[in-house]
């Protein structure tokens, strides 16, 4: 078992559907990712938006809204996972595993997966008992797959007996016994403090007005989970975002660049700083304590504008400066150019470039470039989240020298 285990989770039709909720957030909470596989029928119970948000992963319901479905996407799916399991596994579900069937989304996954599948049963006392449900536990049993015996107890139906779904506790536990030991993952960042900042600054005119831009922190939050999966102490200064926390990672939220810089100070010493935020270069001299209004000459309301603090020349001027700093900037035009000039400028061991024009912000691909006093290297066009994981390797790589 991995340390972050993937788990492609069906979810059956039966009342016992809304415990497959809490078993993605037991699988969440343990450091494991949750891909939902919602059935026609487990829709009756539970909601897509629902499974969603809990796993903060898509929900796929049929075969036809897989994107790349002409790249055949169900098998894909169905063996990107480490484990695939099935919970509710009702009486129907079960029998069409046994018998090969592939008439949806689910039971084509569970013919196609080459991973381990797991199924925890949930239905009538007498269903269960019957011979035909029997013959299909024995048969998938028999098959390899992993089926567990249900609770007993009463029942949705009034009745009394085997075929309670297990609590979503004891359900992690077998799906984590099932998968085995938890392998030690690599951890070349321990001991070490990052620092990170992420996400735009926001800079009020007025109570309803502000000064902004369109950083959505992905980034920097990616960076973030990445440092922390290799170990580090990270504490990430996070602009004004809708986007959840790391596992691992301390969290400061702030609105302005004033209380960014201020965030920053509080957090030091570290051992590492990458300063990814979008922060605003300039704030209104004089916040309007109520809302500025037209006064009919069609004229606009003055602003004077002043500088904001400038985080990464200040940190790199400091005496607590950490050992690597690292910045990124945001360029439209000639990204490579304005990065060296920026390096020069700020202080900074490295400045991260990456062209806007070209990859909008607040999208999920980045193209970065390492500008150095070694000179430039250029990642190749990643999702954000490798493209995290390759700026983590490559920081790791230059504290091993």
């Amino acid at each position: 078992m991995t340390a972050n285990p993937r788990i492609l989770l069906i979810v059956g039709g039966g009342i016992a559907a809304y415990k497959s909720c809490e078993l993605v957030r037991f699988i969440r909470k343990n450091g494991g990712e949750v891909t939902c596989v919602l059935t026609e029928g487990g829709s009756h119970f539970v909601t897509a938006m629902t499974l969603a948000a809990l796993s903060e992963n898509p929900v796929h319901t049929t075969l036809w809204d897989l994107k790349n479905e002409v790249e055949m996407g169900h098998i894909q799916l169905s063996r990107q996972a480490d484990i695939v399991v099935v919970c509710p596994a009702t009486a129907d579900l079960m029998a069409k595993m046994a018998a090969g069937i592939a008439d949806d989304l689910a039971t084509t996954l569970l013919l196609a997966t080459d991973k381990p599948v797991f199924a925890a049963p949930a239905m009538n006392v007498r269903m269960w008992q019957h011979a035909a449900t029997q013959r299909n536990v024995a048969t998938l049993r028999d098959s390899g797959v992993t089926v567990l015996d249900p609770d007993e107890g009463a029942m949705a139906c009034g009745e009394f007996g085997p075929g309670r779904l297990p609590e979503p506790e004891a359900i992690w536990a077998a799906i984590k016994a099932a998968l085995g030991p938890v392998a030690e993952a690599p951890r070349p960042l321990a001991g070490r403090h990052v620092l990170i900042t992420a996400g735009p600054t926001h800079e009020p005119i007025d109570p309803v007005r502000y000064i902004a831009n369109r950083s959505s922190g992905k980034q920097g939050f990616a960076i973030a989970a990445a440092a922390a999966k290799s170990g580090a102490r990270v504490t990430l200064v996070s602009g004004p975002v809708n986007l959840p926390t790391p596992p691992g990672v301390t969290r400061v939220d702030v609105e302005t660049a004033r209380q960014m810089a201020a965030a920053v100070d509080a957090a030091l010493p570290a051992d590492i700083a990458i300063m990814v935020a979008a922060v605003a270069d300039w704030r209104s001299a004089g916040e309007a304590t109520q809302k500025i209004k037209k006064d009919g000459s069609g004229a606009p309301p003055p602003l004077q504008l002043v500088e904001n603090p400038d985080i990464l020349a200040t940190l790199c001027k400091s005496d607590r400066r950490p050992p690597l700093v690292i910045g990124f900037a945001a360029e439209t035009n000639d990204v490579i150019a304005h990065a060296t000039a920026k390096l020069a400028r700020k202080g900074a061991d490295w400045i991260v470039a990456n062209d806007v024009a070209t990859h909008t912000m607040g999208g999920d691909i980045n193209r970065l470039h390492i500008v150095s006093a070694a000179g430039v290297e250029s990642l190749p066009e990643l999702h954000k989240d490798a493209a995290a994981a390759a700026l983590i390797e490559k920081v790791v790589d230059v504290l091993a020298r």
